[in-house]
């Protein structure tokens, strides 16, 4: 999916959320859009999911498109699991939301997890990538929210984001402005509109 943010504002009922950013994406495109803490990550999510409408600007696709072929993942306060769930209790809430058949038990097995361990408990790499993998399988574009919010090792979620690019996905990695000085591109920046390429991966 081909996606792009022209200018896309959001403004909340205390003021501006995210100032105009710019961007675009293909499949098998990566991404990576870089903030300070308060710049916008989680709005710009929404809007290039199509959770939001953008106060100033515009996405495309639509929105209803976006809804259908695009997945936030682990938002702050939006789409992350509750801390204090069971990491079973946490996959069986995905896969209800997604529809799709699996064995949680083959998801457990492949991500090294027990069942009963506590959400907050499991380690960053383990984390998004179980969260990834219980992503709707349809979906054309993945918008990574802050994965660098819980470690500072950008190897925990890097290599889970290049792979999700690599097998011709669109993604998207908000993070901190730290998190992307240590990867192998020039990110783009929030509230910026003249915006570097993203990575373009092979399959």
């Amino acid at each position: 999916m081909d996606v792009r943010a022209d200018r896309v504002a959001v403004t909340g009922a205390h003021g501006p959320l995210l100032r105009a950013t710019s961007l675009r994406v293909r499949p098998g495109e990566l991404a990576v859009v870089a903030g300070d803490p308060g710049q916008g990550h989680t709005a710009f999510g929404l809007a290039l999911t199509g959770r939001i409408t953008p106060s100033a600007g515009s996405v495309e696709p639509g929105a209803a498109e976006l809804r259908e072929r695009a997945v936030l993942v682990d938002a702050p306060g939006v789409t992350e699991p509750e801390a204090g769930l069971k990491v079973v209790d946490v996959i069986a809430e995905e896969l209800a939301l997604t529809r799709v058949h699996r064995s949680r038990t083959d998801l457990l097995d492949k991500h090294g997890l027990t069942a009963r361990t506590r959400f907050e408990a499991v380690p960053a790499a383990a984390r998004i990538a179980l969260l990834t993998d219980l992503a709707r399988p349809a979906a054309d574009l993945l918008v990574f929210d802050t994965p660098d919010r819980h470690t500072a090792d950008v190897g925990d979620w890097w290599p889970t984001a290049l792979a999700q690019a690599q097998s011709g996905r669109a993604v998207v990695v908000l993070c901190g402005t730290s998190a992307a000085d240590r990867l192998p591109l020039t990110p783009a920046r929030l509230g910026e509109h003249d915006q570097p390429a993203p990575l373009e991966t092979l399959s």
